[in-house]
């Protein structure tokens, strides 16, 4: 009977050191700083597209809360009354009780109006040819007219009960750019309609009545008594309350002018900045689409510099494989350098486009709006390149052998 020899114990397999989080913040450092320029190229690439999306959006987010507060301000609740066309394609006209019954309507909460006056031309001086009218039109006006319109005086003040019966008239803030009149006082005299009349102020420029913006305003009761004027509003405007709007803009035409309603047009103002509004986010979309491409440029960038990294450190990755390397390492550690490098460009692109912002929307006296998920996504966009980017050349470094990688030149 023969002993047994006893066999040898085994040892463990070893196992391939672990990388913490630091280790591969480590190597993929290493890994930019030992190629700085190309690094930053690629950097800049994915920094200009971060740039340009976060520009975009915070320049039209802060267009958009400048015309909303400016709608806020104004009212959305405001109706316009004006003649059309005949049946026979001839200027219609609205009767000269057309206000009167307009303010009836129950829910209306103030009207006013205005009239144009014809052949009342607005000049500087008398020695103007006549010709020569710069656009500018005459109109009558209520002296309720800011309280409805919302308009604002930049310069003296609005007519009163008396200066609306007397030859005073205040100006559009773009007829008084034209007529070279940079204030109202008593001794600034403009002559309307062959009338010497005195300014006694100035508009500020009006986004819901645009046409009185190139006008001349003179009172009710002297444009009847000293330019002619036939009494008849030419714009009616009304202030509703925002629950009725709708229901009051069907029965304006009618009420206006009865004997023929559908001589009447009938306009929502503020319509037509809404509208501003949507084109203005239309265009956005059409930059962002532009910073996408732009994005992608720069995430090709980021994955041609990887792939050239890979080529280039074969003998880098023969040597890691050799030492005990897994390929799970060796995609770790170019998948951390395409996101730091990726995340350098988003992170810079983010603050270039906070700041060009920043810049022109105080250059515009708006203010600044740029909305957090803009900033947050654009990081995270460049991020998800910098995956997608360092993928490839990450499993293809993995994949090469140590044998294969360190006989290759």
């Amino acid at each position: 009977m023969t002993a047994e020899v006893p066999r040898p114990a085994l040892r463990p397999a070893l196992r391939p050191a672990r990388m913490w989080p630091r280790d591969v913040l480590k190597v993929g450092v290493v890994g930019l700083r030992t190629r700085p320029m190309r690094a930053f190229l690629s950097a800049l690439g994915i920094a200009i597209g971060i740039s340009a999306m976060v520009a975009v959006v915070g320049i039209s987010s802060s267009s958009r809360a400048d015309l909303d507060r400016t709608l806020s301000e104004l009212g959305t609740n405001l109706l316009t009354v004006s003649p059309g066309t005949t049946m026979t394609g001839e200027q219609a006209r609205l009767p000269v009780e057309a206000e009167a019954m307009v303010g009836r309507i129950a829910p209306v909460e103030s009207v006013s109006a205005i009239g144009r006056v014809a052949d009342a031309d607005v000049y500087r001086t008398g020695k103007i040819p006549k010709a020569e009218t710069n656009g500018i039109a005459t109109y009558a006006v209520r002296t309720g007219l800011p309280a409805t319109v919302g308009v604002e005086v930049r310069s003296g003040t609005w007519l009163n009960a008396a200066t609306a019966s007397y030859p005073a008239t205040v100006l559009g803030a773009i007829t008084a750019q034209r007529l070279g009149i940079g204030h109202a006082g008593p001794d600034t005299q403009v002559m309307v309609g062959g009338v010497w009349f005195t300014v006694v102020g100035i508009l500020a420029p009006t986004p819901l009545a645009p046409e009185l913006d190139t006008a001349a305003l003179v009172g009710w009761p002297v444009a009847e008594s000293r330019l002619g004027f036939d009494g008849r509003p030419t714009v009616v405007y009304t202030r509703s309350r925002d629950a009725q709007v709708e229901a009051v803009a069907q029965v304006l035409g009618a009420t206006a002018n009865p004997e023929a309603p559908n001589e009447v047009d009938v306009s929502r103002p503020s319509d037509a900045l809404a509208a501003k509004q949507a084109a203005d986010a239309a265009f956005t979309g059409l930059l962002l689409g532009v910073g996408g491409v732009a994005l992608l440029v720069g995430g090709v960038g980021v994955a041609n510099t990887m792939v050239i990294s890979v080529l280039e450190r074969r003998g880098e990755i023969g040597l890691r494989r050799s030492l005990g390397a897994t390929r799970g390492q060796i995609r770790t550690q170019f998948l951390a350098e395409s996101l730091l490098l990726s995340a350098l460009g988003g992170v810079a692109g983010a603050l270039l486009g906070v700041a060009v912002t920043a810049g022109y929307v105080t250059s515009v006296s708006w203010s600044v709006v740029i909305p957090v998920w803009a900033v947050l996504g654009g990081v995270g966009a460049t991020l998800v390149i910098g995956v997608l980017a360092g993928l490839y050349p990450a499993i293809r470094a993995s994949r090469l052998s140590p044998t294969e990688a360190l006989t290759q030149p």
